[in-house]
């Protein structure tokens, strides 16, 4: 009996002293960043554990959240979830309210925006008034109205590059564009094994040229003898010379905490040679990564958490003394971009802005991409701007490189990435051609009916000319050509004019738009007059009963406003002589109503002359009393000055036919008089030229 309890005593004591050393591996390897390997030990060393006290489920929930930090740090975001779960169920957010934050970016980053708030807003209560929730729960709402306010960016994985394993970070290689390099986990003599922070392949220097055809050429190692090696090597980048390259080398050496570091090597001949580390980093255990030269070379930002930041990872500035040979103290990029977040993966757009990533500026999902406009400072960039979807989604986005205005690359691991685990891959994006199209309306001077039939040309800067003419709504379009292309193209200026139309005098008139700079579709729409060879109806122009006085009723009529129309025709036909001809109703006799017309012409030809400055010769007054009734448009039971549109009936104003009115519709009677009080204009020629010695 006494050895039976002993045997107990002792296989009781093993478990117990078994347990804690689970634990303590699983430590050891979360605290050494070896994510892919914690997360295995945390979970084993969790299901070991028999919850019988408080310190054991304040061991299992401590377990359950480096489980969870573990998987999402080897890119298994689904069991990331379960395990913070696991945790917060445990309390664990008594000890680490963290674990809330974690959960609620890992339901985001899954596109599950209900549950990333609420567990923002419990993590909130816990942490009142930390700025990076705030912002992370405030995203929320601009994710919505982005994925609903797409960009016209299409987007594409490059699958005859991907690899099941990671690509990320591509580059390009030369001047001519055709060749890129990347970073890939995928199997190389120089790395065998597996990562123990991803649980992938090591990651070397990829590079792939495109061929006339438009396919890639096979994958292969760049400079494989001098730059790749057993460590991890990625974000390789040239200056804008390609004479140096700078990348980002992670080493992995048993029981020492080492951060990445940025490596350099020049140009030799038609290879590169042997890399040189840059004294970036204060520590070994510092990181610094994901360079970005400027064009020469002199000055290089890159991504480090090293201390003076804004927290997580941070984006610095540093210059190169090529006398001393020795780089500046790095000067963070400020508050401006860098955030509590992360800022990784700089580039620069072709125009000098920076792109970059972000897990701290307001975004879709984890990683987003962003572009800050360039200022004088090369170490200030200001306003940072999400590029929105599909450039960005619910999962990471980042490394965007432009290729020209509007194709490049960026690295994304959102659903449709090569492989089973949604790792990142190499994408590529074009910005379809803006659509524009033209419409020319053409109408007659003072818009009074459109003209069909009229040939309208359209002449591209350097260009063949098009024609078309106007249909029954005075309209001619232009969007697709036969083959497909369009007729309006991008950066391009266009002139527009009115050829000879019959029944209208020739036009010089022309119109110019231009699509250089615009980066959104639009519709053309040019209104043109032609001036017809028959009298131009003005606008009203009113006298009282039996004066030739302009008639100016505040808040009713301003006959002297009507007058500028005829002013403004003038200069926009400086060739133009107009004879201004005045009507009245038949009310009067003939002949007084001769002279009344005259003297009416005669004040709207001396408000233009004296009060305008119109040249005299360029005008004539004539009365025609009320020998010309007008002609009317009775539509709907109504008489409209002006033709309408549909079926309509054309009446001439005779006296006879308005006295009909006099009795029955006083006000009727009154408003067809009026209209017969009118005044119009005749072109008499389009030839005027005041220097002349025939207009002297």
């Amino acid at each position: 009996m006494r050895n039976t309890i002993l045997f107990i005593s002792i296989f009781i004591s093993s478990l117990a002293f078994a347990q804690p050393a689970a634990v303590v591996k699983a430590d050891a390897a979360f605290k050494s960043g070896k994510y892919y390997e914690a997360a295995d030990l945390a979970v084993k060393a969790y299901e070991r554990i028999s919850p019988k006290n408080d310190r054991a489920l304040a061991l299992k929930s401590s377990l359950a959240y480096k489980a969870g930090y573990s998987f999402e740090k080897a890119f298994d975001n689904e069991k990331a979830i379960e395990w913070y779960q696991r945790a917060v169920d445990l309390r664990h957010y008594q000890d680490n309210p963290y674990v809330y934050f974690r959960l609620a970016s890992a339901h985001k980053l899954k596109g599950d925006y209900d549950k990333a708030r609420i567990n923002y807003e419990e993590f909130l209560k816990l942490v009142p008034m930390d700025k990076q929730a705030e912002n992370a729960l405030a995203s929320l709402e601009d994710a919505v109205v982005m994925k609903d306010n797409r960009t016209r960016y299409t987007v594409m994985s490059e699958t005859k590059i991907n690899d099941p394993g990671m690509d990320m970070a591509p580059a390009i290689a030369n001047r001519r564009g055709n060749a890129i390099v990347f970073g890939s986990t995928r199997s190389a003599e120089t790395g065998k094994g597996k990562d123990p922070i991803t649980g992938q392949g090591y990651f070397n220097i990829w590079e792939v040229e495109k061929e006339r055809s438009g396919n890639w050429t096979a994958p292969k190692l760049f400079e494989a003898d001098s730059l790749n090696t057993e460590h991890n090597e990625g974000t390789l980048v040239f200056d804008g010379r390609f004479r140096n390259i700078y990348f980002t080398r992670c080493p992995t050496v048993h029981k020492k905490d080492l951060g990445c570091q940025i490596w350099t090597a020049e140009k030799k001949g038609r290879s590169f040679g042997m890399p040189e580390k840059l004294p970036l980093a204060p520590h070994d255990s510092i990181s610094v990564g994901h360079p970005l030269p400027n064009e020469d070379g002199s000055a290089l930002i890159f991504s480090s958490d090293m201390n003076g930041g804004f927290g997580g990872r941070d984006l610095w500035y540093t210059e190169y003394d090529r006398r001393a040979k020795t780089w500046s103290t790095p000067v963070n990029l400020g508050p401006e971009i860098n955030t509590p977040g992360d800022e990784l993966f700089p580039t620069y757009a072709l125009n000098g802005d920076l792109l970059f990533s972000s897990t701290g500026h307001k975004g879709l999902g984890g990683l987003d991409i962003f572009r800050a406009t360039k200022t004088d400072d090369p170490k200030k960039f200001e306003a940072p701007k999400n590029l929105g979807t599909p450039l960005n989604s619910d999962a990471n986005d980042y490394h965007m490189t432009e290729l020209d205005r509007k194709n490049g690359f960026f690295t994304s691991n959102r659903s449709g990435s090569v492989g089973s685990q949604n790792l990142p891959d190499i994408w590529s994006y074009v910005l379809p051609p803006n659509i524009f199209d033209l419409k020319v309306i053409v109408s007659e001077v003072g818009g009074v009916s459109r003209i069909e039939g009229a040939t309208v040309q359209v002449t591209p800067e350097g260009g063949t000319p098009f024609t078309g003419k106007t249909n029954a709504n005075g309209e001619v379009f232009w969007d697709k050509q036969p083959d497909g292309s369009r007729f309006i193209n991008e950066e391009s200026n266009y002139v527009v004019k009115i050829l000879p139309t019959e029944g209208f005098h020739p036009s010089d008139n022309i119109e110019v738009f231009s699509t250089e700079g615009l980066e959104y579709d639009q519709n053309f729409i040019l209104e043109m007059n032609l001036l017809p060879k028959t009298p131009i109806v003005l606008p009203e122009v009113r006298y009282d009963l039996g004066s030739a006085v302009l008639q100016v009723i505040e808040g009713e009529i301003n006959s002297k406003d009507s007058l500028n129309y005829v002013y403004e025709l003038l200069q926009e036909y400086p060739g133009m002589v107009l004879r201004l001809v005045s009507h009245t109703d038949a009310r009067g006799s003939a002949r007084a109503n001769e002279n009344l017309a005259k003297r009416r012409a005669q004040s709207c030809v001396d408000y233009l002359v004296k009060e305008k400055g119109v040249d005299p010769a360029r005008l004539q007054a004539t009365g025609k009393g009320e020998n010309s009734p007008r002609i009317v448009y009775k539509k709907d039971g109504e008489h409209l000055p002006l033709k309408p549109n549909g079926e309509y009936e054309a009446i001439e104003l005779t006296e006879k036919y308005i006295n009909q009115f006099k009795t029955s519709d006083k006000e009727l009677f009154e408003k067809l008089h009026q209209f017969n009080r009118r005044t119009e204009a005749e072109v008499v020629r389009m030839d005027f030229n005041a220097t002349s010695k025939e207009e002297e």
